[in-house]
């Protein structure tokens, strides 16, 4: 094997950015023995356990295939100084081009029998430093974490506010919706991503949509028997680069959770539970790694599910206090328990368990799970398709609502738990336990047709993989266009 190219992989250092960029280097060089990849990873304040995490990466791969660099550049902020991340980030991306820019002048191979630098792939939110690629004379690519809905959606937006001076944060009471061309219906007021309904990130999302319309390509994190309306709805936009559809990109490796091990009894103790559970009986509640409640939603979804009658796995964290930094949520059950309402834990004992963490890939390839409510994350999404997971869906943050309003209202694949709702902090709203009881039942009594469509997806989600498959074929049209 003679490796002759090397790409560059430059993602947002969080926990929901990390992994796909590291899933589908695998893939990538899987497809291809020219290649190696090196993932640059930029040190911040805002993700202190990124560096173990991507320790235990870095050790699961061949090291002259895939390796890390960590990036520490200049005028790194103290925590406690920083007061919100989405007015951090793109300053701070900024400040460390010449630290990128010195890393990968060092990485890079220049040398005879070296592999030679063919480009870079920069996660969307990282578009500050496409201009790194033009520097080194190589193409620059993007990798959208998010679906292909959303790609389209902010595109749309750009155009609106470049063109027709369209401000979404400032939509008058009378649109109640609007329209956009990667969906066959109008998005409400109500499911507005983050990024452009709120006036400090609407300008940040601009700057990154103008960039990335410059790039070479972009890389999706979705599959064309999903989202074909949305990727045919960009196809025709000669201001959008080419769409390489290469998803879903998740860890594949647990398929069979029968020889699962921890290290942490807590942890065997819930597979154990499970293991002791009819098919398909649990619904699995977690909300991703910074979805929290305060303590009187915490008692309505206990009384809901308590009411519902249906057997729970509930992963329940507590959020940090007013002056403690986000990352500081805590998973310890001793921490839970006494927001729970009293007496909860004995009465359910045999018919659920609550727990501060648990590993989601596992547990919702586990026989014993039968739905999952869930925030609405997309790499939640494409597990829970994977594994077949119904999903009812709770959105939170981000792009959250419009994720959970594709799959409900535009694909009718999911549920709905509360599609309008919206964590912000003191004025959470509060979804009761009837709506939560109500909810759960459709989810685990109701759904049989959509079960029946989570299934055949969760079947084309692996054909898509597979040697011929649309996702394959596209990653295989991306090395040929990249390498030549």
């Amino acid at each position: 094997m003679t490796i002759t190219a090397e790409l560059i992989m430059i993602p947002i250092p969080a926990i929901g950015h990390l992994p796909p960029v590291f899933e589908f280097s695998k893939r990538l060089i899987s497809q291809t023995n020219r290649l190696s990849v090196t993932i640059v990873l930029i040190r911040t304040p805002f993700a202190p356990e990124i560096e173990s995490f991507s320790d235990s990466l870095a050790a699961s791969c061949d090291p002259d295939r895939i390796k890390f660099i960590r990036v520490s550049g200049p005028n790194i902020p103290p925590l406690e100084s920083i007061k919100s991340a989405h007015t951090f980030f793109p300053q701070f991306l900024d400040s460390q081009k010449d630290a990128v820019r010195g890393i990968v002048a060092r990485s890079a191979g220049s040398g005879s029998g070296n592999p030679l630098l063919a480009g870079f792939v920069f996660d969307m939110f990282c578009s500050a430093l496409m201009g790194t690629a033009a520097e080194f004379g190589v193409p620059a690519y993007v990798f959208s974490p998010p679906n292909a809905t959303f790609l389209g959606f902010v595109f749309h937006v750009q155009k609106l506010h470049d063109e027709e001076r369209v401000d979404t944060t400032e939509l008058p009471d009378s649109v109640g919706e609007l329209a956009v061309p990667c969906l066959t219906r109008p998005v409400p007021r109500w499911a507005l991503p983050d990024v452009v309904a709120d006036k400090v990130w609407l300008p940040i999302m601009l700057g990154h949509t103008r960039r990335i319309r410059e790039a070479k390509g972009i890389l999706v994190n979705t599959f064309r028997e999903l989202e074909s309306y949305a990727l045919d709805s960009m196809g025709g936009d000669d201001c959008i680069p080419p769409i390489y559809p290469v998803g879903p990109v998740v860890n594949l490796e647990i398929d069979d959770v029968d020889d699962v091990a921890y290290d942490d009894d807590r942890t065997n103790e819930i597979f154990r539970w499970l293991d002791d559970q009819p098919d398909s009986s649990v619904v699995f509640l977690c909300f991703g790694t910074m979805g929290t409640f305060g303590e009187d939603q915490v008692r309505e979804i206990a009384y809901g599910l308590e009411q519902s009658g249906h057997r729970f796995l509930w992963v329940l964290r507590r959020p940090p206090s007013d002056h403690e930094p986000k990352s500081n949520i805590s998973t310890d059950y001793d921490d839970l328990i006494d927001i729970l309402p009293e007496g909860f834990s004995d009465r359910t004992v045999e018919a659920g368990r609550v727990v501060g963490w648990a590993p989601q890939k596992a547990i919702l390839a586990h026989k014993a799970i039968g739905g999952f409510v869930s925030h609405c994350g997309w790499n939640s999404i494409l597990e829970s398709l994977w594994f077949a997971v119904p999903i009812a869906a709770w959105p939170m943050y981000a792009e959250q609502q419009l994720n959970a309003f594709q799959l409900v209202v535009e694909l009718e694949l999911a549920t709905e738990m509360k599609l309008s709702y919206r964590m912000k902090g003191e004025n959470d709203m509060i979804v009761s336990a009837s709506e939560i009881e109500r909810g759960i039942r459709r989810l685990m009594e109701e759904g049989m047709e959509k079960r029946v469509k989570w299934e055949e997806m969760s079947e084309m989600a692996r054909k898509t993989l597979m040697v011929s498959g649309s996702s394959f074929s596209s990653t295989g049209r991306f090395v040929r266009d990249f390498l030549g």
